[in-house]
């Protein structure tokens, strides 16, 4: 592995971070998430158009960049350091990889491109909370998470037309606004149960509403309001079949290693967030004074500033090395370095308020947006014992005696 960026990726990050400077402060972010898709469509037609996020790490036949997840990893830093709340986890790092994966020829031409361009975005609807089971990311998700033929879940039925869907889905990323959405859903009975993953296209008309009838989208109120979230509805919703209809097409693998790269693109937005909320902690404990000396000064903050340095940067190499690490055929490490990416950010950001004092309580300050994104965060993907307990199961650490070598 190269530990050096390129020039080319050194751009990116330059790039993004003088326009985020500009354009997604404190005070447009909490204005972004108040509007009705959850986000600035301003930025996001720049951030598509201009610098071309959501097709960043599609193939070039797709009109896509061609760049690799580590491309896309840097750029989620730099959204993660301004908690910029756009439709890219759940539309280029959830969505799009499993069109990419397990589409058809004909779907992938038609729909790719148009995510590329940041015309269409897309949402990954899995049944109840079930959003890291489904990624393999703290579970087998070769289990029934999708509804086992019980009831709940989403199950799948085959028609004369093709298929019609019933259930409900929880936690939903960006679900209330995405023009497309892959929802996985049960089917097959007991005798031949299968998860499969099928399209609902237009769910969304152009006035907001529900553009495919049965359709129903209640978006929720969240804890991390940058990070949005739906429930959707599927009352006999025609779909399509995501690929051909193939009996050897492991939707569960396919899963599992888009989860595998979503945890990396996640985890180094978390260490971007949690770089740049030690930057601010640093800035103010400069300023503040207690004593008559700025508390800086004092060996004791200096000594939990330290701390949070090294592990912020010990977060951001575990992050690069799992993105890197997905391209590069090794074994997948992109749960282990999420844990370790949400724990600095949970710690990084809570000490944040602590050394902010009484104004890091406060509505006005940016510290509390830090710190809610590291508890939804750890809420939506985690929590970091249960990532780590996974990994632990996936290497055999403490199985029959046996260790992994």
């Amino acid at each position: 592995m190269d530990a050096t960026f390129t020039a080319e990726q050194e751009e990116i990050r330059r790039t993004l971070r003088e326009l985020l400077l500009k354009r997604c402060g404190p005070e447009e972010v909490r204005t972004a998430v108040r509007t009705e898709g959850g986000y600035d469509p301003a930025l996001w037609e720049t951030l598509a158009q201009q610098l071309g996020l959501p097709g960043l790490a599609f193939p070039e036949a797709y009109g896509g960049v061609g760049c690799s997840v580590t491309e896309l990893a840097l750029a989620s830093e730099e959204l993660g350091r301004s908690l910029a709340p756009s439709p890219l986890l759940a539309t280029a790092v959830l969505g799009a990889p499993l069109l990419l994966a397990l589409g058809s020829e004909d779907q992938r031409a038609a729909l790719l491109p148009r995510i590329a361009s940041g015309e269409l975005t897309a949402a990954l609807a899995v049944p109840g909370a079930s959003l890291t089971t489904a990624l393999g990311l703290t579970g087998d998700n070769r289990g029934d998470w999708a509804g086992g033929g019980r009831a709940g879940g989403v199950q799948a039925r085959r028609t004369d037309g093709g298929w019609r869907l019933y259930g409900q889905a929880d936690q939903v990323l960006d679900g209330h606004s995405a023009g497309l959405l892959l929802v996985a859903a049960h089917t097959g009975g007991f005798a031949r149960s299968r998860t499969l993953l099928f399209l609902v296209r237009d769910s969304l008309g152009r006035d907001g509403s529900g553009g495919n009838a049965g359709v129903t989208r209640v978006r929720l109120t969240s804890l991390d309001e940058t990070r949005s979230q739906a429930r959707i509805q599927l009352r006999d919703v025609e779909a399509e079949l995501l690929g051909e209809e193939d009996e050897s097409s492991d939707v569960a693998e396919a899963l599992a290693s888009v989860g595998d790269s979503a945890a990396a693109v996640l985890a180094a937005e978390a260490v971007g967030a949690a770089d740049r909320v030690l930057e601010r902690t640093v800035e103010y404990v400069k300023q503040r004074e207690q004593f008559g000396r700025a508390i800086g000064s004092f060996q004791a903050v200096k000594h939990r500033l330290a701390d949070l340095y090294v592990q912020v940067q010990a977060a951001r190499s575990a992050a690069y090395y799992a993105a890197w690490a997905t391209g590069a055929g090794e074994e997948r490490v992109g749960g282990l370095a999420l844990a370790q990416a949400l724990e600095a950010l949970r710690i990084t950001s809570s000490e944040a308020v602590q050394l902010h004092g009484g104004i890091g309580f406060t509505w006005e300050h940016e510290a509390h947006l830090y710190f809610k994104r590291a508890a939804g965060d750890e809420l939506l993907f985690g929590p970091v014992h249960r990532l780590r307990e996974h990994a632990a199961d996936a290497a055999r650490l403490f199985g029959g005696g046996e260790v992994a070598v």
